[in-house]
């Protein structure tokens, strides 16, 4: 019988499981690349259109090497109309690793003895958050282990002690989460504290391959899971990032599924993902997975672009887990935010110069241990222009007023010319010399790509007003 996608048409409720493995598999099965039809999929794509879930699996079964390259051209092509040369920066910062659940692949599991359990006390938050706005941080992502001690109430507290501290020039302007899921009353309690993004990572789709390596815990519940985001839409807080772990399962229907996840959302809620995260497998304590399920780094870059193409408008977070080899490749195809200076030990900002790499104290090992500074230093070498801006959050530019900024096209007026004036923040108060030097170049670059002259005068003028000592200037 002839494959009929129409019968998959999204039927979507608010609530309710959207994951329907065969749907996918039968996607994956029946998608039949040429070049023809790869080549009319980057179009739609470089047309700012959002593919269906036949065009990306077409893209996920192309195996032509030529027409891989293609692929990422057209997502290194859409990446800079979309969201030019910018890169957001991220420190993520642990707040607590108890944990109830048992995931295998996870250092933090309940069942692993070796682990040693901490939550940071309000004042070892405060002194990390000092430490991290030493080195010019301005975005975080607070994650906490999925256990009692982290409920909305303590959620909320820690983020308001974060947007409180304030050294020398530094302060924190925009907090992610990356906890347990909620219920609607919960999320609200977090969305009143002020809060940006709250990811919750599926981790795998494949309700079969979860169940294996979900086995106890509340996170063994694996549509309570799929629909948490419903429920943070439900309680207002429309500025969601999906996730999935990939080596837990088939990357091509991971890949998918996040497509999937996106369709759903924006058919509940008129609004898809901020962000959407891809994190390979990394070794942790009592680590012991099956590696048949493995991306090698030449697919990854291939999902990467994939993703770009899938869904023009939304951001693709690069984390520390991988080499700085493969970030500094995969990010030319479509990412726009990275996590640097990245040190995943509990209250490891404060206490110690260097990274400890030492698996009962981390949730899994990094692979990119550069400091922030290094970091920049790169991408100004590389072109690119390091940003921390939080302009949309702070001024109701999110979900459906996001898309109604960023579909157009829009908001690239305001996130270059934004980025430019938080980069000027840190070179002023930051860098070294050197990096000065090749950020003040990278930003003249810039404003010489803009194209009205009032508009340029105006960045201009903001940013002398920086070198003059004001700050948190934005458009």
């Amino acid at each position: 019988m002839k494959f009929n996608p129409e019968k998959y048409a999204i039927k979507d409720k608010p609530m309710t499981p959207f994951i329907d493995k065969d749907e996918i598999w039968d996607f994956i099965n029946n998608a039949k690349p040429t070049k023809e039809r790869v080549n009319e999929i980057i179009a739609k794509s470089l047309s700012k259109k959002r593919l269906n879930l036949e065009e990306v699996a077409v893209l996920v079964n192309t195996t032509d090497k030529d027409q891989i390259e293609d692929i990422k051209n057209g997502a290194r092509t859409l990446k800079e109309n979309v969201y030019g040369n910018r890169i957001v920066l991220f420190a993520p910062l642990y707040v607590g690793n108890y944990c109830i659940n048992n995931c295998k692949y996870c250092g933090f599991k309940a069942s692993n003895k070796k682990a040693k359990r901490k939550t940071l006390t309000k004042d070892e938050l405060i002194e990390n958050v000092k430490a991290l706005e030493e080195h010019g941080q301005k975005r975080l992502i607070l994650v906490y282990g999925e256990h009692t001690k982290y409920s909305p109430e303590f959620i909320a507290d820690s983020v308001k002690t974060v947007y409180n501290v304030k050294k020398d020039n530094g302060e924190i302007r925009r907090v992610n989460i990356n906890a347990a899921p909620l219920d609607i009353e919960g999320f609200k309690i977090v969305k009143e504290a002020g809060i940006g993004t709250y990811q919750v990572f599926q981790e795998t789709y494949n309700p079969d391959a979860y169940k294996e390596f979900h086995q106890s815990g509340k996170k063994a519940d694996y549509n309570y899971r799929l629909t948490s985001l419903d429920r943070a839409q439900e309680a207002g807080l429309d500025d969601v990032g999906i996730g999935a772990l990939f080596g837990l399962y088939d990357w091509r229907f991971e890949v998918m599924s996040l497509v999937r996840h996106t369709n759903h959302l924006e058919a509940c809620y008129n609004v898809g993902p901020h962000t959407i995260s891809f994190p390979r497998l990394q070794d942790a304590s009592e680590y012991d997975i099956d590696t048949k399920h493995d991306v090698s780094d030449d697919n990854f870059a291939k999902l990467v672009a994939i993703l770009r193409l899938a869904v023009p408008y939304t951001g693709l977070i690069l984390t520390a887990r991988e080499p700085e080899k493969i970030r500094k490749e995969v990010l030319q195809y479509g990412c726009s935010q990275i996590d640097a200076g990245t040190k995943l030990e509990i209250g490891a900002y404060a206490e110690n110069p260097e990274v400890d790499q030492n698996l009962n104290k981390e949730q899994f090992l990094i692979n990119d241990t550069r400091t922030m500074a290094e970091v920049i230093d790169e991408l100004l070498d590389d072109g690119y222009l390091p940003s921390f801006c939080t302009a949309c959050y702070r001024l109701g530019r999110t979900g459906e007023h996001f898309m109604e900024f960023s579909v157009p096209g829009f908001i690239k007026r305001y996130c270059t010319p934004n980025a430019m004036l938080t980069l000027s923040e840190y070179l002023v108060d930051y860098a070294s010399k050197e990096t000065a030097e090749k950020g003040w170049k990278v930003i003249e670059k810039n404003l010489n790509k803009l194209k009205d002259q009032k508009h340029i005068m105006e960045v201009k003028n903001r940013i002398e007003r920086i070198k003059n000592g004001e700050r948190d200037l934005y458009f």
